[in-house]
């Protein structure tokens, strides 16, 4: 049996009158010492059984022990643990190349220095805001060493982002189809450089109802002719236009959109408008004003929301044209998601899927003054997205979205279960087949 508390430690814990913080971090780091080595003497022992049969002429083994390697120090979730390996001396000819097999250890194999979870944590705190000269210091207490914590490691993480994120961008998007998409333009600061950085992100829900990013590209000032290029490029590489788009009203999205996918229906985002309404109103008309336009967008059907528009205009249209103008003007668009699935409308009415993601690029730019250049911003954009993408949860109801792809009738949020217009009209035309 494995012991895993040592002597001096045990001693020590009953001399102290109970294990301390500092005692304990030991003990963790001795258990994870001794299971490591028994682990990689156990691997090794196998792989040695495993060719017990395999002799030179003279009828020795092939595969023997060989000592130990030096010890090194590899970073674990339990801190600094010293290891060393045991060796294998390995004189058997590889068939194909006639140059010596060598065992390789799967636990551990001669790179490594850190474990796979320690590499995985350090982008994410840099991602979230700890600056790569603050690694070192920051993490030589909880790890125990400062050894490949370096800011020029984060300086080659930031590197591959930027060629994985070129890599993202120029990925064939035929083999996935997007109902709905989410448009925003998201501004950050550029230390190097005197202009903001405008990111442009466009994300998608697939068939089955799991969140996606689609695409993220620099553009400039959200212009009609930047967002033009960027779905421009996505449709050149296989995107079919979605059903609905969601955005908000100022973008040259939309200008874009009717060009690349004109048969996609527009929903503007109601977090935005209200945000422009209310700009137009006194600060004393904003309660008043807030409660009156929530009855609109989360009234019961399409028809509420209109009598809810009218009331609206009836209580502010004559002292505040211009306000109630910024909601007769987009209501089309405005109560698009109502024609959709119920349990969709709380995904389609805002942008919140976009707003909420980038909330971790502004923290991570205030925290570092800005990115260091576009090219920069936009790898760590795409890393964060990557990253939050994970937890995203599907939406509501996700087995509708495959209708809504199949153009399938929604009344007041319900599936029309038949179209008697469309029943009678293939009726017709079934009877004049048959004559």
């Amino acid at each position: 049996m494995l012991t895993v508390v040592p002597d001096s430690l045990e001693s020590a814990a009953q001399e102290a009158g109970g294990p301390s913080v500092s005692l304990l971090d030991e003990l963790v780091r001795e258990g994870a010492r001794r299971m490591l080595a028994a682990a990689l003497e156990a691997e090794v022992a196998a792989y040695i059984d495993a060719h017990t049969d395999e002799v030179d002429e003279s009828g020795r083994r092939l595969v023997v022990r060989n000592g130990h390697h030096e010890p090194r120090q590899v970073l674990t979730g339990a801190g600094a643990v010293e290891v060393t390996a045991p060796r294998v001396n390995d004189k058997r000819l590889d068939e194909m190349t006639g140059e010596r097999k060598r065992f390789s250890s799967a636990i551990l194999p001669p790179w490594c220095r850190k474990s796979p979870k320690v590499s995985e944590v350090l982008p994410l705190l840099y991602l979230h805001g700890l600056s790569g000269n603050d690694f070192g210091p920051a993490l030589e207490q909880f790890l125990g060493t400062s050894a490949g914590l370096s800011a020029t490691t984060i300086t080659r993480l930031t590197v591959q982002w930027q060629d994985e994120q070129k890599a993202f961008a120029a990925r064939d998007l035929s083999g996935v189809d997007y109902v709905y998409v989410w448009a925003d333009g998201i501004h950050v600061n550029i230390r190097l450089d005197s202009e903001r950085l405008c990111l442009l992100v466009l994300l998608g829900v697939r068939v089955d109802g799991r969140k996606e990013l689609i695409a993220l590209a620099d553009g400039y000032r959200e212009s009609e002719g930047s967002w033009a290029d960027l779905l421009r490029d996505a449709k050149r590489r296989g995107m079919r236009a979605p059903v609905l788009a969601a955005g908000d009203g100022a973008l040259g999205f939309w200008g874009a959109l009717k060009e690349a996918f004109p048969q996609t229906r527009a929903q503007r985002c109601w977090f935005h408008k209200i945000g422009n309404v209310l700009s137009a109103l006194p600060k004393s008309a904003h309660p008043g004003a807030k409660k009156a336009l929530a009855e609109i967008w989360n009234a019961e059907d399409r028809e509420h929301a209109q009598a809810a528009v009218k009331a609206f205009v009836g209580q502010y249209g004559v002292k505040w044209p211009k306000a109630t103008a910024k909601i007769t003007d987009d209501e089309e668009e405005l109560l698009a998601f109502f024609d959709f699935p119920a349990e969709h409308w709380i995904h389609l009415r805002t942008t919140n899927p976009i707003e909420s993601t980038f909330a971790t690029v502004r923290h991570r730019t205030k925290v570092t003054k800005g990115l260091g250049s576009k090219a920069a911003g936009l790898a760590m954009a795409f890393k964060l997205i990557e990253a939050a993408q994970e937890r995203w949860r599907a939406v509501n109801a996700p087995h509708l979205v495959a209708l809504v792809r199949a153009g399938a009738r929604f009344e007041r949020g319900k599936l029309v279960e038949r179209d008697p217009t469309h029943e009678t009209a293939d009726g017709n035309a079934a009877a004049e087949a048959a004559a």
